[in-house]
């Protein structure tokens, strides 16, 4: 246990899953290292619950029915100075949250999953001085993580820390730490009595997983299509979504290869289990797909973040994308034939994956700010 313990303040969204999972598997690594006192914020839900239902929704709208809409917005703002009108706006939502929150817990620095940055605004205010972390949940930088005042940033990959570089952001600022990932990934997951997951070991195993909302499209033919050939089997993850749950149950529950699960935490099982996974391309189901050594099958990805992941992936030769159900099936199962192919494939991503992601941050953040022999608030000198 180091000699000081900070008391730690973690900001996320919930937009999604991945940004609440990052900030709970950050919190377990400083539970690990000795600092109990940490506190996760949701900061847009507590400050402006209306506003955040609202944009939720039309987040998760989006991916249904404005994807191309959505990918404008993202990549015509992508790149956008950090001193412009509309991040400034955006930046100033929930100041007041947010100093109600500093004033009261006293947090000795700032980490955020998700680009929501009034702190820096706030600091000016007040005359404060606390340390700024950004821990960048993506395969891919949008101007909203990017600000002078932010003291270090944690990214995913050497070309995201070059990509950083690029927009100004000093290289000692910059650490590749991957993205962080629940402990269960940073050791062999143990079997549980509640995945009562029964496979065949003849057959590959192909993992589906919807998102936490289920939101990915047209599951049900591809459960179908796959479990057709008797040379696979598929475990379907349906996320929070009741109502893609009690369809596939009812279409094909009745498969010996069809294994189906709604809201699971044991993701890392699941993975272990699996040849491949089909999903949506977001930042942390991604880097858990890698930590497990996983090909990557991304289906429909949405125009922004989620297909500039796609993309990147698919450039490392890692994952391959698919727009209609065919393309996909034919793509897994000439994978899956392909014993040589598979190889290449975990080769590729032993260049890329960074396991203990979440303890490397912790162990880097408290060396930097709060080792014993330095005053809190003095960062290494790089």
């Amino acid at each position: 246990m180091n000699s000081y313990a900070p008391k730690v303040l973690i900001m996320y969204a919930s937009y999604g899953d991945g940004h609440y999972q990052a900030s709970k598997a950050l919190e377990a690594g400083f539970h690990k290292s000795g600092v109990s006192d940490v506190v996760l914020l949701d900061l847009m839900a507590e400050a402006h619950p209306l506003l955040n239902e609202m944009t939720k929704f039309v987040y998760m709208q989006s991916f249904k029915t404005m994807p191309l809409l959505y990918g404008w917005v993202y990549n015509a703002t992508k790149d956008m100075p950090p001193d412009t009108s509309l991040l400034n706006v955006l930046n100033s939502l929930g100041m007041r949250k947010m100093q109600q929150t500093i004033f009261s817990m006293e947090p000795d620095i700032i980490i955020h999953t998700f680009p929501q940055l009034a702190m820096p605004k706030l600091l000016k205010k007040t005359g404060l001085t606390l340390p700024l972390i950004n821990i960048v949940t993506d395969f891919d930088l949008h101007a909203r993580w990017v600000h002078p005042d932010v003291n270090r940033y944690y990214v995913a990959t050497e070309d995201l820390k070059k990509e950083a570089e690029n927009r100004g952001i000093p290289a000692e600022k910059v650490f590749v730490s991957g993205i962080p990932l629940k402990p269960d990934f940073d050791s062999d997951p143990q079997p549980s009595a509640s995945l009562p997951c029964e496979l065949d070991p003849s057959r590959k195993t192909i993992l589906l997983m919807a998102g936490a909302f289920g939101v990915m499209q047209g599951i049900r033919g591809i459960c179908a299509a796959l479990t057709d050939s008797k040379e696979h089997q598929v475990i379907a993850v349906c996320g929070r979504n009741k109502e893609l749950y009690r369809k596939l149950q009812a279409a094909l529950g009745h498969r010996p290869n069809f294994h189906l699960f709604g809201y699971v935490s044991e993701i890392a099982q699941l993975m272990q289990l699996s040849n491949c996974i089909v999903t949506k391309p977001g930042g942390i189901t991604l880097s858990e797909s890698l930590v497990s050594r996983l090909p990557i099958f991304i289906y429909r990805p949405v125009p922004g973040q989620e297909l500039n992941n796609a993309l990147y992936l698919e450039s490392k030769g890692i994952a391959s994308i698919a727009y209609d159900a065919d393309t996909l099936i034919t793509q897994i199962g000439a994978l899956l034939s392909d014993e040589e192919q598979l190889a290449q494939i975990h080769k590729e991503i032993d260049h890329l994956r960074k396991p203990g992601a979440a303890e490397l941050i912790v162990s880097d953040i408290m060396e930097q700010w709060f080792a014993p022999q330095r005053d809190p608030g003095c960062p290494v000198v790089m």
